[in-house]
């Protein structure tokens, strides 16, 4: 590996601040906000939600599995990182990182709020706060915009603030106020996000109502149904012909690992070509497989089976991320990893995963990162 590693998935700890001093002056009142609860510790409340967010799991990288807790957590203990441009820099040095696509934290459950307006409010704040926070090294810190699409029309007037205020993509909720994806209404906003040169991403843990469903069995089992999100969205425009009626659109699936494809590409294939007549399936110019190939890139931390399984992917759509600060994050042993499971690829495989791929995708520069590697 010869070049600096950019993060394709990281986050920041929103301050409590961060919502109530950048959310128009209507929905102040409203905003998401820290309380202390003395049995929980410090939590994010977000209207809407049915539980606060702890923010301990949100800012628990480096710490030993058998010392992780929902519970107990201030504010001001917290990895500083998550909120101070240049300690984030230092924990990037740490862990041998040059650069980062940052997400929001309490932004994933703010996806999921019902009324569209607090909803948009929210994320227009959130992008205003995060556009300070990326500002110092703006090189090394990339920050990914929010957008409510609460209507096509909305997520297009949208986009071109996005545009305007300089971000290079958009996490989009993981379903829209109006319809779905893969409703014909959305195309002019994916082509505007095309125009735009926005790069749409969708995260886990942001498609509202099936994450509150009931897990079989004890609670650790509730952690397998995480993924299953992102792989509805993906196989969603696969299936409706979204990429078929817009080539030139790529999306994100983000910290859904990536070790599952081969046989989730092999499954659609399978859909397609045997049930899709009584299924009334949409007819694609190509197999479900190839679409996926193609348009979809995907972000994976500590997930052996996509380093093993390369050849059945595409290695120009993956790319490595440390998810620092959260609880799943590989920081700081984020080199120890890589260098267990790098070791049976070759040079341009391991460029294209930690540096190229997210570089050619975001339109980085990346000239100034070589020193900062």
């Amino acid at each position: 590996m010869t070049k600096p590693i950019i993060s394709a998935d990281s986050h920041v700890a929103e301050p409590p601040n961060c919502f109530r001093d950048h959310i128009d002056a209507a929905f102040r009142e409203r905003a998401p906000h820290v309380v202390h609860d003395p049995k929980r510790g410090d939590v994010f409340v977000v209207e809407g939600s049915k539980t606060p967010i702890p923010l301990a799991l949100v800012s628990a990288a480096g710490k030993a599995p058998e010392e992780l807790s929902p519970t107990g957590a201030r504010f001001e203990l917290l990895h500083r990182g998550g909120w101070d441009p240049q300690a984030r820099i230092a924990d990037q040095a740490r862990d041998g990182i040059a650069a980062e696509i940052i997400y929001p934290s309490v932004g994933m459950e703010i996806c999921n709020i019902p009324d569209m307006a607090l909803k948009s409010a929210c994320m227009r704040a959130y992008n205003r706060w995060l556009l300070e926070f990326c500002a110092p090294h703006p090189n090394r810190l990339v920050g990914l915009a929010q957008c409510a699409v609460a209507t096509p029309a909305s997520g297009i007037a949208e986009l071109r603030v996005i545009k305007e205020q300089g971000f290079k993509g958009v996490m989009l909720p993981g379903m829209p106020g109006e319809a779905d994806y893969n409703d014909l209404r959305y195309g002019e906003f994916f082509d505007a996000l095309v125009e735009l040169e926005l790069v749409p991403s969708f995260h886990i843990l942001t498609s509202g109502e099936q994450l509150r469903q009931a897990w079989r069995g004890s609670r650790i089992n509730s952690f397998m149904s995480i993924v299953r999100g992102n792989q509805d969205i993906m196989s969603m425009f696969v299936f409706d012909g979204v990429f078929m009626r817009h080539p030139a659109l790529r999306i994100v699936s983000v910290e859904a690992d990536g070790g599952w494809i081969p046989h989730y590409m092999y499954r659609m294939d399978h859909a397609y070509q045997r049930h899709r007549h009584w299924m009334r399936g949409q007819e694609l110019e190509r197999l479900p497989s190839e679409y996926f190939r193609e348009h979809i890139y995907f972000t994976f931390q500590d997930d052996y089976t996509a380093f093993q399984f390369k050849d059945h992917l595409n290695i120009e759509r993956m790319m490595w991320a440390n998810d620092y600060p959260h609880s799943d994050s590989t920081w700081p042993w984020s080199q120890e990893l890589l260098a267990r499971h790098l070791g049976h690829m070759s040079e341009w495989e391991k460029d294209r995963i930690l540096h190229d791929n997210v570089a050619e995708l975001y339109r980085l520069d990346t000239s100034g990162l070589a020193a900062a590697a």
